[in-house]
């Protein structure tokens, strides 16, 4: 019976090629969106991983100076010998890699090249010439260094490992330290800190790599683009298995008066399913490589340029992404198939079939009354929802309750457009538009989901651009910036500085934690190009004046936030020293905390600190000659010293990269919605004959119907597009102020483009045009015979 069942159940695609075509078409492409986004990240935690197992991030204590400065080597000496159990760690950048030196004798087992790699030697990579161990990518970036490369796959990506020694030498800092790691069984009878290195401070292990921490949110919007796309494919998915349902209304019945089990037809019927589901999935799973692959470089600029953090520009086929892949594929189909299974459940023996349209129509009440639950649900979330789950619930209830609302919308508005029409061609075209809105309503759907998401995603991005275009032209005031290698090279720059520039600023930082997050604190000198360029969001009175007489400090917006400060509050940033809040300042593109002291009041609280950085202010036509003079008189090289241009140029580069990703997904997305169109009109184009012959026989050509069909999908997409103009705008309101509020710590201001959407709409009509033209085109040839023939049967 099992055989017999499956075979008829098969003959239906056999018959119906295009259904399957559409099944295995939406699925993959869906699961090819999702699968893609899942590599990515996949990847990137991979990388952020082996980073992290570099220093032992999450798993060991940490000392650093309190001042933010290099630990000396003899504080490091001075340790061991008292009896604390610490290995040593340097940090720093060669043309663009990271180097990291440790000292693997002392090291904890599982850091860095303690149990090495085939092909290294201990010795060598102890020895004076010394070893560096590195992917083959970070080896080849650096082919001029002294110590031999080593091969080491599982070294994070853009870093190398050497011998302590090793590393101070290539980044040109003899006996100096950047923290030490505090190895987990330490002898009880040791001296406290203080009493050792009393300018040193103990940080507990943080539970996690820092990068991981500060990118969850980049991810975590990726995952949200990725679970759109999908379920743009699913309503692709949903609409085909309900078409099919709807056409083996028949035969079903007759399996099952034939003595078929209603348990056993519903199970292989489920089988059936799964298994078109999986052949899809692996098809997805391929496709989804293929686009990570292509937006992975995108991806690494972005995360390299916003946060520091180096990935892999390589992809590898990991299980714990293709096994999403697949397993979302099974459940998306098992959704978009429960409704045909719970009918069938329920559908009585006898049960005829009925026409597509009406099966669909049946289901607007319903639709109705959820798209208007779930937008209540929204507008409450709104209103009462905190967190960033609860700002992508807030997304995921406005688009789906949009979704939902389009058909009832569309028919309203179809019924409208008919009140004029007098002619009875009119008549007929929009009472048959607005019959044919349940068979399409799927695809419709899509595409009202694809221009919502581009309009949400491209009014936040160009609202960021606007933004941090202004936000650039404030912080990038001085019109030269200037990098010294060490203390000599700054006192060089002030005297070149003293002669030839208008203002030499400082640029003093350090990183503490402060209010309960990881935060960087800058000193700033008293001088007019702060208080004439620098904006607030809000501020106490008299501010910058307050701020100069070492009163208080200026936040930034994420601290602001974070840490759900108010002005006039006071916040530590040194052990014994509060300060208080006078003003808040956006800092756009910045993932942390930032606070703003006065330079005097910071070299009081960090004397050890040292300003390698500088901007300089001068007129625009006197840079290139305090440029020569640098170089001249200060031995300043041109990689050291970049121009107010330069940097907003990279700037915003990085910025445009940013947003690759996700501008690729919403095109990938609207060409789903595209062919979600297409595969609708074709599937719907063999039950409209019995409709379209009794027209073409009153007169209507075979050609005037094509051309009224195409006019048709135009309609509809114009229709779709005229209500996904405001939920798309309410999709971007959502994401600049609650979704980038809790992922970021930042409220964008919100700009609106017309022009942006108006290319858009076209675009959607002519993706709407595209693919209605073969269904219009097969129409127009349709044999007269075949339009005869509906006559010949009675309906």
């Amino acid at each position: 019976m099992n055989a017999a069942v499956l075979s008829a159940l098969s003959g239906y695609w056999r018959r119906n090629p295009l259904q399957l075509i559409t099944l295995l078409a939406g699925l993959a492409l869906a699961t090819a969106l999702w699968s893609g986004v899942q590599a990515i990240n996949a990847e990137a935690r991979i990388s952020y991983d082996a980073a992290a197992s570099i220093l032992g991030e999450g798993r060991y204590a940490q000392i650093t100076s309190a001042n933010g400065a290099p630990i000396a080597q003899q504080s490091y000496v001075a340790l061991r010998r008292a009896g604390w159990l610490v290995s040593p760690v340097i940090e720093g950048r060669v043309g663009g890699v990271r180097v990291v030196g440790l000292e693997p004798l002392t090291a904890p087992g599982g850091i860095g090249p303690v149990a090495p790699a085939e092909g290294a030697d201990l010795g060598a990579f102890l020895s004076g010439a010394g070893q560096v161990f590195g992917r083959a990518e970070t080896l080849a970036a650096l082919p001029g260094i002294a110590p031999e490369g080593v091969l080491a796959p599982d070294v994070a990506p853009n870093t190398l490992l050497a011998d302590i020694g090793v590393a101070q030498a290539l980044l040109n800092r003899p006996g100096e330290i950047d923290r030490l790691i505090v190895l987990p069984n330490q002898p009880m009878t040791r001296p406290s800190l203080a009493e050792v290195a009393p300018d040193l401070m103990q940080v507990a292990p943080r539970g996690g790599g820092d990068v991981a921490r500060l990118t969850d949110s980049f991810h975590l919007n990726l995952t949200a683009f990725g679970l759109l796309s999908f379920a743009v494919g699913l309503f692709i998915v949903h609409g085909a298995i309900g078409l099919a349902f709807e056409q083996r209304r028949p035969m079903m019945r007759s399996m099952r008066a034939l003595g078929v089990p209603l348990r056993r037809l519903i199970a292989l019927m489920a089988a059936e399913l799964a298994l078109l589901a999986l052949v899809a999935g692996l098809i997805g799973v391929v496709l989804g490589y293929v686009i990570a692959a292509f937006l992975l470089p995108d991806v690494a600029a972005t995360l390299r340029g916003l946060y520091g953090a180096d990935i892999s520009g390589q992809l590898s086929l990991r299980p714990a992404w293709w096994l999403s892949g697949l397993a979302i594929a099974l459940g998306g189909t098992a959704v978009a198939a429960s409704g045909a299974f719970w009918s069938l459940a329920r559908m009585p023996l006898l049960a005829g079939a009925q026409p597509r349209a009406m099966a669909m129509a049946r289901r607007g009440g319903w639709m109705a009354l959820a798209s208007v639950a779930l937008l209540a649900t929204a507008a409450a979330l709104a209103a009462w929802g905190q967190g960033l789950l609860a700002g992508f619930a807030l997304l995921a209830a406005l688009l789906i309750g949009g979704a939902f609302a389009l058909p009832p919308l569309l028919g309203l508005l179809l019924k409208l457009a008919e009140v004029p029409a007098r002619r009875p061609v009119a008549e007929w075209f929009w009472a048959d538009t607005r019959q044919q809105v349940p068979g399409l309503s799927l695809a419709l759907m899509a595409l009202l989901l694809a221009m919502a998401a581009n309009v949400g995603v491209s009014t936040m991005v160009s609202s960021f651009r606007l933004t941090f275009t202004g936000f650039l032209d404030q912080r990038l005031a001085s019109e030269l910036y200037v990098r010294a290698e060490d203390g000599a090279q700054a006192d060089a720059i002030a005297r070149v500085a003293a002669s030839r520039a208008d203002a030499l600023l400082p640029i003093l930082t350090v990183e503490r934690e402060v209010a309960g997050m990881p935060a960087e604190i800058y000193g700033a000198r008293d001088h007019a190009t702060y208080r004439e360029n620098w904006q607030f969001l809000s501020a106490l009175p008299q501010a910058w004046d307050r701020l100069a007489e070492g009163d208080g400090a200026l936040i930034n917006e994420q601290m602001f936030r974070r840490a759900q400060l108010a002005l006039g509050d006071s916040i530590s940033i040194a052990s014994a020293r509060e300060v208080t809040v006078l003003g808040i300042y956006g800092d756009y593109g910045n993932p942390i905390g930032q606070v703003i002291v006065t330079e005097d009041l910071f070299r009081a609280l960090y004397p050890d600190v040292e300003a390698r950085n500088f901007g300089l202010r001068t007129e625009a036509e006197n840079v290139p000659a305090l440029r020569a003079a640098l170089t001249e008189e200060a031995g300043i090289s041109e990689a050291a010293m970049i121009d107010q241009a330069s940097i907003k140029a990279m700037s915003l580069a990085i910025f445009e990269r940013t947003f690759t990703v996700t501008t690729a997904l919403n095109v990938l997305t609207l060409a789903v919605a595209g062919f979600a169109i297409l595969m609708s009109l074709l599937t719907l184009a063999a039950i409209r004959v019995p409709q379209l012959a009794p027209v073409w026989a009153l007169g209507l050509t075979r050609r005037n119907l094509a051309l009224l069909d195409l006019v048709r999908a135009v309609v509809l997409a114009a229709l779709t597009a005229l209500l996904a103009l405001p939920l798309g705008l309410l999709l971007a309101w959502a994401l600049l102020a609650v979704v980038n509020v809790e992922a970021f710590g930042w409220r964008l201001p919100m700009y609106v483009f017309p022009l942006d959407y108006l290319r858009l709409t076209f675009l959607a009509l002519f993706a709407a045009a595209l693919a209605a033209l073969w269904p219009a085109w097969r129409l127009w040839r349709t044999p007269p015979a075949q339009l005869l023939g509906v006559f010949r049967n009675e309906r």
